[in-house]
């Protein structure tokens, strides 16, 4: 538990950090040239933020937009994402370089099997035995051995804050 605070600390730390530095990171931004800047911190700008900083969300930054939902997880309605980390894909022998590489709606399918409409804190996800997902299916939330997991994956770090919604970092990516 003391880990997954400090992680989540850490988290927002970084985020408010890269919110609130002047210094735009180029890198971040050319890296992912479908993303723009917008005057709302969306799901997309705090992943990036986050990358910039710790190089965690590569994987998962390409994957979004390899699937072109870039622009859906910037839109204005309210989301909940289980975003794994590149060690998460790396499990899965992907990476940044490979991941576009996969067959689009394959991996569109399995991109939105990490996102829930509405904003779900920590709280609320703990409290729900399963979350509708936007492919459709079903995740299990249980909690055991001390921690929160989201069918196979542990979360690891909670309600990381955007304007349209809320991250939970994962350990392991999620199958449907």
């Amino acid at each position: 538990m003391k880990k997954l605070m400090i992680t989540t600390l850490f988290l927002v730390a970084v985020f408010a950090m890269s919110g609130c530095s002047e210094d735009n990171n180029p890198t971040a931004v050319s890296s992912v040239d479908k993303v723009k800047p917008s005057e709302r911190t969306t799901i997309v700008d705090v992943a990036l933020g986050v990358n910039a900083e710790t190089g965690e969300f590569s994987t998962l930054i390409a994957a979004v937009v390899a699937a072109d939902l870039v622009d859906a997880l910037s839109g204005n309605g309210q989301l909940t994402v289980f975003a794994p980390t590149d060690e998460a894909f790396a499990k899965l022998d992907l990476n940044a370089d490979n991941i576009g590489e996969l067959d689009k709606a394959a991996l569109t399918n399995i991109l939105l099997y990490h996102v829930a409409k509405g904003r779900r804190m920590a709280e609320d996800v703990v409290s729900s035995s399963q979350i509708r997902m936007l492919n459709g299916e079903r995740t299990m939330i249980e909690l055991m051995d001390g921690g929160a997991y989201i069918n196979d994956a542990m979360i690891i770090a909670t309600d990381v804050p955007a304007d349209n919604g809320v991250i939970h970092v994962i350990d392991t990516v999620l199958l449907p």
